[in-house]
């Protein structure tokens, strides 16, 4: 039996010829929560997107396996269906189909019995309280932000992945949404053994989901890693502060330690 890891090693990517992932190492174990922070711009985005295998992202080198399935060498359905899952740092909106049809046909493509999705998901609504209405809506369309990433929650805990990726999970959430849907998360990983690596620039999404480890991302490597008492030096002391004690110079817009690296930046990469 091929040994439970999502294992990512020396693996680098560019985007429209630009070099962004220089060589990143990590390894995310059935239950464990590894999340993953840094500057604006630094590859976050771009690494959660060559995981699950958007267009226009080319790995140069290095590999991703899944419990021993060679991830890069399928297309983003089969690596859905080897059970890994992507939610999105900006959701895609989907007109005239459901989140109940969406969840139904993935269920039905992964060889699961389909019936009871509807109560399914009702129960999965309930467990991050969200309005069951919006089960037979339009996917996204229409919704603020945080419902959008409540949906993506929902669809997470009904799909029952091994792994998951969470690109920004905790943008655009109030305070409760936020704690619910932290709270479903870690459910998971105690319940179900799901593997995390959570993508977020706060703090606050790990004072519910509790992190095995963190990693700092800085100009596409991983400069340093430690355990959840690393997030709390991040919003003490900025990145400045962390990646310059690990002796790594980080280019900065010149903004207070709470700024750089924990808000919005207007010169925010949209790459990640």
């Amino acid at each position: 039996m091929s040994e439970r890891v999502l294992r990512i090693e020396g693996l680098t990517a560019s985007v429209g010829g630009t070099d962004i992932l220089h060589g990143i190492d990590l390894e995310v174990r059935p239950g464990e929560v590894h999340a993953v922070m840094g500057p604006n711009g630094s590859g976050k985005s771009t690494l959660s997107h060559v995981l699950m295998g958007r267009p226009g992202y080319e790995v140069t080198s290095g590999s991703v396996t899944l419990d021993g399935v060679d991830l890069l060498s399928l297309p983003t359905w089969e690596r859905a269906r080897a059970g890994l899952f992507l939610a999105l740092q900006h959701p895609t909106e989907v007109p005239g189909v459901s989140l109940e049809s969406v969840v139904t046909e993935a269920a039905r493509a992964a060889g699961r019995v389909t019936d009871g999705i509807y109560e399914m998901l009702a129960a999965e609504a309930g467990r991050i309280g969200f309005d069951e209405r919006f089960l037979s809506r339009p996917v996204n369309v229409d919704l603020s932000g945080g419902e959008k990433k409540r949906n993506e929650a929902l669809m997470m805990g009904a799909l029952g992945p091994k792994y998951a990726v969470l690109d920004e999970i905790d943008s655009g959430l109030d305070v409760d949404a936020l704690a619910a849907v932290a709270r479903r998360i870690q459910e998971a990983t105690d319940e179900d053994d799901l593997g995390v690596l959570a993508i977020t620039h706060f703090s606050r999404l790990l004072e519910v989901l509790e992190p095995d480890r963190v990693h700092v991302l800085s100009q596409g490597r991983i400069h340093t890693s430690g355990g959840p008492e690393l997030a709390a030096r991040l919003e003490a002391e900025g990145y400045r502060g962390v990646l310059g004690a690990a002796g790594t110079p980080v280019d900065l817009p010149h903004l207070g330690s709470h700024e750089a690296g924990f808000g919005e930046d207007p010169f925010a990469d949209p790459l990640g």
